[in-house]
């Protein structure tokens, strides 16, 4: 696999390209922005530091989401939780605080790219479709369409990041059932304990703002997320 590593300290840079290269993949250094939207199309998942010179590494997420759909995982000193929440909402696989254990980042980047299909969206274990097969689930105003991995609202398309796509169409794959934290973690993350992370929560926050639809994942307290409205009264107050 070909790696984009974004980072502009050098030694930084030596060892990921090092530990990198040990696992098998080809790596290309930059340490600007510039560099990295220059080169980012050719990259099959990306290391992205934040504290770049010539940019706001988070507004070059961004930038860098709107051309390349490839796995990316922020690796930044930055552990504030502002940062953290910002990132994934820009569209970051996931969030390293430096410092970090060189095994864990290799073992993330495993994770990510076996959950991730930037070109068909199937999922690369199985060879399977995405969770909710080809065909479109509605709840109320939104259509869900795996296939074409789009989502619309009262027919306008809204634009989601893979991960949060990813979510919603695993909810619509069975809309009648509640799954759990867990569950969802692992299918989508595939890492189960990261029910201690707030990476589930912010994802399903960006769902609910951007389509403006607050109702369309709804939490099971204490347990997990389902698709779709609430309840009906009677069925929350336990009524036949």
């Amino acid at each position: 696999m070909h790696a984009l590593l974004v980072e502009d300290d050098d030694r930084m840079a030596q060892a990921l390209g090092t530990a990198l290269a040990r696992r098998g993949h080809t790596v290309r250094r930059v340490g600007r922005a510039l560099d990295a939207l220059r080169h980012v199309r050719e990259a099959e998942f990306v290391l992205l530091d934040l504290g770049l010179p010539d940019l706001d590494g988070l507004e070059l997420l961004r930038r860098l989401r709107t051309v390349c759909d490839a796995p990316l995982i922020v690796v930044t000193a930055r552990c504030e939780e502002r940062d953290i929440v910002q990132g994934l909402r820009a569209g970051a696989d996931d969030y390293v605080v430096k410092p970090f254990r060189m095994a864990e980042l290799m073992a993330r980047i495993d994770t990510v790219r076996r959950r991730t299909d930037r070109h068909s969206g199937r999922h690369p274990d199985t060879g399977t479709a995405h969770p909710g097969g080809g065909r479109p689930v509605r709840t109320g105003d939104v259509e869900v369409d795996p296939a074409a991995r789009t989502v619309t609202v009262a027919g306008s398309e809204v634009r989601l990041t893979r991960r949060e796509f990813d979510v919603l169409a695993f909810l619509a794959a069975r809309p009648d059932e509640v799954h759990s934290r867990e569950e969802i973690l692992d299918r989508i993350w595939g890492d189960a304990f990261l029910a201690a992370s707030r990476s589930l929560d912010v994802h399903v926050a960006g769902i609910r703002s951007k389509t403006g639809r607050p109702e369309v994942v709804r939490t099971v307290r204490g347990f997990g997320y389902q698709l779709g409205p609430p309840p009906a009264r009677h069925e929350r107050d336990g009524e036949s």
